[in-house]
């Protein structure tokens, strides 16, 4: 019945998980990217600022693609070390964990 097997196919509980992870990973890829930009705003008007401590653990938790891209977008935190050298890591972590728990 040609078109009919599209559409009652259903996901296998391994692709489900990867579409999920995949949905998690960019949700907070966007929040991390946001919050780097919100930081750098506040920094160049002298007000409250966010942790780097919560950057780096909305890095930790799946947003490693959206710090990077925060750092070289906004030009932010480019001179501090634990940016340049954990946020890449983080994203090294993160593709792993993304692997691991997807295809687990």
């Amino acid at each position: 019945n040609g078109l009919g097997g599209i559409f009652t196919t259903q996901m296998s509980e391994e692709n489900m998980l990867f579409g999920v992870l995949t949905v998690v990973y960019a949700v907070m890829s966007l929040i991390t990217f946001v919050m780097f930009g919100i930081d750098k705003k506040r920094a160049m008007n002298q007000e409250w600022r966010i942790k780097e401590a919560t950057l780096l653990t909305m890095c930790l938790l799946g947003g490693s693609i959206g710090g990077l891209l925060g750092m070289r977008t906004f030009r932010h935190k480019t001179k501090k070390l634990k940016f340049t050298i954990g946020v890449p890591l983080l994203l090294v972590v993160n593709i792993l964990c993304f692997f691991v728990i997807g295809l687990v």
